[in-house]
């Protein structure tokens, strides 16, 4: 499948005619199920305006976190202080901080009191490049947001963010009109612990993109 990937001297214009069309998702479009939520992410643009300039990508990777149920889920140890967001309304940001230096961002699905979210994994850089690359001190376009803690550098993804409505205007997913590109389905990464539900394929990637965390 072609990937919507411009040229940087054409960035500008091919930006400003797609952001021209594109439409923010409802708090409707994050109510469906995890795994649903999950696929129709991916080819969709995940935004962040910021007082240094927007970070614009397309959404590549994301991992499906479903309940309490899910042992490779946070709220599988209860609702904590920490978790509170995942408990709330569909349609927010849940932001935590791992390994002592990295952010992770979940969007919170389903309904109240059900605690499940998808971790964007990776994008596909597409505005704000050299914003990113002075952000991760990176100029490899592949480096910029390929696994949760680059993206989250490269896009200023922190604790401040955590519970924000992805209805707002400083986080969100836009629907630029593109069909939902062909993926594959994989077990999440890093949940050894999670017994049974390790293997479980709730890891959804962009098939070919060169801008996933790892294949």
């Amino acid at each position: 499948m072609e990937h919507c990937h411009f040229p940087i001297a054409d960035n500008a214009k091919a930006n400003e005619s797609a952001e021209s069309a594109a439409v923010k998702l409802s708090r409707s479009f994050y109510q469906q199920t995890t795994i649903d939520v999950a696929k129709q992410l991916l080819g969709k643009y995940l935004v962040r305006r910021h007082n240094d300039g927007p970070a614009i990508g397309r959404i590549v990777e994301t991992e499906a976190y479903i309940g309490p149920q899910d042992l490779a889920c946070h709220a599988s140890k209860g609702r904590t202080a920490r978790t509170e967001v995942m408990f709330g309304p569909a349609g927010r940001a849940y932001v935590y901080f791992i390994y002592g230096f990295y952010h992770m961002l979940n969007l919170v699905t389903e309904a109240k009191d059900y605690p499940a979210a998808v971790l964007i994994r990776a994008v596909e850089p597409v505005d704000g490049i050299e914003l990113m690359k002075e952000r991760r001190k990176s100029t490899l376009l592949r480096n910029l947001a390929s696994g949760p803690g680059k993206l989250c550098q490269a896009f200023a993804v922190d604790r401040s963010l955590n519970g924000a409505s992805l209805n707002g205007d400083i986080l969100y997913v836009e629907d630029r009109g593109e069909t939902t590109p062909k993926f594959v389905a994989t077990p999440r990464i890093g949940v050894d612990y999670a017994g049974k539900w390790k293997t479980k394929p709730y890891r959804f990637l962009v098939r070919g993109s060169e801008f996933v965390s790892m294949l």
